[in-house]
């Protein structure tokens, strides 16, 4: 039963989210990932910062560019921000494009491309890279940048031939993953340039979760299905991602407030965030763990009962969204949960940022502060959005 002051508790978090960004997370990357030879970022680092490996994520120039755009966009307006957004989206630029359009996975630190992958998660976070930079910089040519990389993902995705399916033709599905990120990716265009293909592909994306990817019967909000939503009854075709799920959810509800509150779209964010919840809060150790089984069988992946940093950055944004689209503190005692054990297990006092994997206990599994997957973006993102949702709330 929430019995706290909720004005005080939402100034006291938001004034540490502020902090931790300003102090803490921005200044790591800044001093220890901006490649000042080549451009762009590095993302492996050690626990104290060291470079553990030049090789660069593709996925990381984008979110990186992303990242410090939407910090000086929100919070404060430091120039070291955009020059380090621009640096990674003229890495992006010049190195990050193979000759039919699309982009790479992996690159050396000065640009050669080491390998491609048949996901277009490159060019999204791209996409929203270049639009919050036009924003920020009022460079509209940034923007209109964003779009056409738009258009090119939508024509990789719907052309037969151009991306390798995950699975032989025996056995043919839908993902859950590219439908929820193009809500997002759309959505954080939209801000900088209007088009109806970003809301036509928002409708199509979020028609799509309900047709094939919902499930009632498991209370589950499933990452693959087959072509009309049916179960693959799998290790894989039954996995529950709750940290996607979540994500997911946050994407409808930030969706439904641009629509005034569409009433349909938050009950769809409300329903999955409630379900997810139940499946990957830990209640006996706490934290968001990383999959289930719907049919309760052992989950397959050999991470399955680990806490990563993401799920966890991810929750703390859909229950501040889920409180300002209700009112219900239900959603705030979830988040003061989450915020609570986020902070006891993952921020590095010693070293700065933040711990990426732990055990399911909560003790750290490895110190890294970054690899090819962790870098500057879920934690800033969340500290950056949440700062944006209690203004909101507050208001």
């Amino acid at each position: 039963m929430w019995n706290s002051d909720t004005k005080a508790y939402l100034l006291n978090r938001q004034s540490r989210y502020k902090s931790d960004l300003t102090t803490d997370i921005l200044p790591f990357w800044l001093s220890h990932g901006l490649d000042r030879i080549n451009g762009g970022v590095y993302t492996c680092l050690d626990r104290k910062g060291n470079l553990m490996d030049g090789t660069k994520s593709v996925w990381f120039q984008g979110r990186c560019a992303y990242v410090y755009s939407f910090a000086y966009n929100n919070i404060e307006k430091r120039p070291e921000y955009l020059d380090m957004a621009r640096s990674c989206l003229d890495f992006i630029e010049a190195h990050c494009f193979d000759s039919d359009g699309r982009m790479y996975f992996e690159v050396t630190a000065d640009g050669r491309p080491l390998r491609k992958r048949r996901y277009v998660f490159s060019e999204c976070f791209a996409a929203i890279a270049m639009s919050e930079y036009s924003m920020a910089t009022g460079d509209k040519e940034y923007a209109r940048k964003a779009l056409r990389l738009f258009g090119d993902i939508i024509r990789f995705i719907n052309t037969p031939g151009i991306l390798e399916p995950k699975y032989l033709p025996a056995q043919q599905t839908r993902g859950h993953s590219i439908t929820m990120i193009l809500i997002n990716t759309a959505a954080c265009i939209r801000r900088a340039i209007a088009d109806p293909m970003l809301d036509r592909q928002i409708d199509e994306s979020i028609d799509a979760l309900r047709r094939y990817f919902l499930h009632p019967e498991y209370k589950a909000l499933l990452e693959m299905t087959g072509p009309e939503g049916e179960l693959i009854d799998t290790l894989n075709g039954r996995v529950i991602n709750p940290g996607h799920c979540i994500e997911t959810a946050w994407f409808l509800l930030e969706e439904s407030k641009h629509r005034g509150w569409d009433e349909n779209i938050k009950q769809l964010g409300l329903q999955i965030l409630d379900w997810s919840w139940e499946w990957g809060w830990d209640d006996e150790f706490g934290g968001i763990i990383n999959f289930r089984d719907c049919k309760r069988f052992p989950a397959q992946d050999y991470s399955q009962d680990m806490k990563f940093w993401w799920p966890q950055t991810e929750a703390m944004i859909a229950t501040l969204y889920a409180y300002e689209a209700t009112g219900d503190t239900r959603y705030l005692e979830m988040h003061e949960l989450a915020d609570c054990w986020t902070y006891e297990h993952l921020p590095d006092e010693t070293y700065g940022e933040w711990f990426g994997y732990l055990h399911r206990d909560g003790t750290v599994a490895q110190p890294a502060k970054g690899n090819l997957f962790k870098g500057p973006f879920h934690i800033p993102r969340m500290l950056i959005k949440s700062s944006m949702i209690i203004d909101g709330i507050l208001r």
